[in-house]
Order: C-alpha cells, then structure tokens, then sequence
C-alpha cells in the first residue's frame, strides 16, 4: 500500500474542526481553497484572517514529491539537517532526466547507463530517511501521484512547476523550489503568501471532440499567460461535476502555465469512483465521511462574486475545440476557423 492511510485518516479527523473555527473567525462560508489552507496552517500562523495575495503565511503540507532532476540538490540539503527520517511522507520519482529519443525499452537503458550515479544517491539516501522511491521506468511523476498519493482535501508540495496536476484529485498541491521542499522534510514551517482565489463556473456538458484541455485553454485565453499568478483557481458547478478525475487533473496540470499557484476541484463522484479504481477504497471511504468539508459551501457556489476575488463562467455546451499554439499560449484558436 504505497499511500499512508493513516495520515490521511488523521488529517480527515481534525479538518472538520479546524475548517469549523476558520468558518467562524471568518464569519462566512468557504471556499474549498480556503478550507484547505486554513485547516493547514502552521502552529507558527495564528488563526486569523489573511489578506489574500498580501500577507505571507506559515503552512503545514501533508506530502511532498520531488522528480530526479531537482530531488538531488534538495536530499543533498536535507542530509545536513540532522533527522534520521523525513517528517511527512515523500516520494522521489525518477522520470525527468530519461529522454525519449528511439523507443522506451533502449532510451531507458540510456537513461540508467548515464544516470546510474545518480540514481544510485536517490536511491540510497530514499532509503535511509524512508522516502519512497520510484525507479527509472516506473512512471510520469504527476501520474504516479494522482493514482497513489492525492487525496481529497490534502495539501501537497512538489519540485516540479506541474504537482498541481493533483488539484484533480480535490488537493492544493503546488510546485516549489528544493529548499521549501527540505523545509518540509525537515519539519519545519512553509512560507508562501496567502493566494487570491479565482473561481470558474462550469455549466453545460463537454460534447462531440471537446475535451477537458480546451476547458484550460479556454481559460488560458481569458486570463492569458499572467493571469493566474498568486491565485488558486477552483474549478465548480455541473460542468466540473460531469468530468472525470483524469480529465480534472489535466485542466489542473495545464495551470501552470497561466501562472496560478495551483488549480483545484470539490471533491465529487467523479473521484470517488477514481480512488476506488486506484485501488484506494478506504481512501474514499473516509473522504466520504466528511466529504461536505471538501468541497466549497453551498452558499459559495450560489454567489461566487461574494467570495471569489474573479468569476469565470464557461458553458461547455458552447465550448469548441481550441488550439493554442508554442509560441502564443493564450491565444485559443477554435478548430475550424483556421485557414
């Protein structure tokens, strides 16, 4: 059982209370962003209200994930720090330095030839402080963590720009640098400052050879490469609820590159199913248990513009497919109209 369930279980267990006393402080509903990141914050922050997108705020994240190009700086620092075990579960993935170049079977005999030294360190220094370690070959890290390690509610921190690939699985999970990724590790606070939050109202169906990328291209489009820079964007409504998980995760992954800090959904059916056919029942068994406290509160999604610093409303019975191109990545350009 690669996931730690009882981690997850003890985090279900105080997130009720700790989004209840944020609720109140607050005096108003929640979104789901902020439920997470108030059920999160470390001893070092008070509660309080936190000005979004001004004040800087101390958080405690539940995992973290590293790939093999920046996990190597990040165990080195982490040697130094004086623990003989790492303080929340981590996982290195080694999939960054493989190069696809004639087919899998050759390029990953390359890829152990070349990197043998370094994935022979990953691999000792996972195995002294209990890191999980996933070899050459074992998998796309993003993917390995939504199907093993992303659970609803969680929050995560990754050295790689696209760990919000796990906001489709109802995480903030946000891509940092190696030294907040030690910070953690060693038990220590994260620092960031309190994002804005931007919602996006889902109505309709995807139809015909529309899919769960045009959605993020779409929003690519109106809020072009910048504008989610210090945002989490939380996707909602009937549309949001009619996808998959796999289709949430890649609206979620493709993010980073319209800047926000992370991309999430409300936990649904949708995962539900997901997690049991990731062999992770007992996951969305407990989730279950408290799935109101994972997702937004009805009152949030009733009236968006009163809790959302922008609402973004796109019918997916309207959506067409859309191409955006390398070097104009906002610029959705819908099929068909190309000549």
């Amino acid at each position: 059982m690669p996931f730690d369930l009882d981690m997850i279980a003890a985090v279900y267990k105080s997130l009720p209370a700790k989004v209840e006393a944020a609720r109140k402080m607050l005096g108003r509903p929640m979104t789901l962003a902020e439920k997470i990141l108030y059920s999160h914050l470390h001893p070092e922050s008070p509660l309080q209200e936190y000005k979004r997108g001004a004040d800087y705020v101390f958080f405690q994240p539940d995992r973290v994930a590293m790939q093999d190009a920046t996990a190597q700086m990040a165990l080195l620092q982490f040697m130094v720090a004086g623990r003989d075990k790492v303080a929340v579960p981590s996982t290195v993935h080694c999939d960054h330095l493989s190069q696809s170049e004639v087919g899998a079977e050759k390029d990953l005999a390359v890829a152990n030839d070349i990197n043998k030294e370094v994935y022979d360190f990953l691999s000792s220094v996972s195995n002294k402080y209990g890191i999980g370690f996933w070899k050459p070959g074992a998998g796309i890290i993003h993917q390995v963590v939504l199907e093993n390690y992303a659970f609803p509610g969680g929050m995560m921190i990754g050295t790689d720009s696209h760990t919000v690939n796990a906001g489709g699985l109802g995480m903030v999970a946000i891509g940092v640098g190696g030294a907040d990724a030690v910070d953690v590790m060693a038990g220590m606070a994260w620092e960031v400052k309190f994002p804005k939050l931007i919602g996006v109202r889902l109505t309709g169906k995807l139809s015909g050879w529309t899919a769960p990328k045009d959605v993020i291209l779409k929003v690519a489009e109106i809020l072009t490469v910048k504008g989610g820079t210090g945002a989490i964007v939380e996707y909602f409504g009937p549309g949001a609820q009619s996808m998959s998980c796999t289709g949430k995760g890649t609206i979620c992954n493709m993010g980073a590159e319209i800047g926000a800090t992370t991309s999430t959904f409300g936990y649904d059916e949708s995962m539900d199913r997901y997690l049991r056919a990731t062999d992770r029942p007992d996951v969305a068994d407990e989730a279950n248990k408290i799935k109101e406290y994972l997702t937004a509160d009805d009152e949030v999604y009733a009236n968006p513009e009163q809790y959302f610093d922008q609402v973004i409303d796109i019918n997916l019975d309207e959506l067409m497919p859309l191409l955006n191109g390398p070097f104009t990545p906002d610029l959705a350009t819908p099929v068909g109209t190309m000549r």
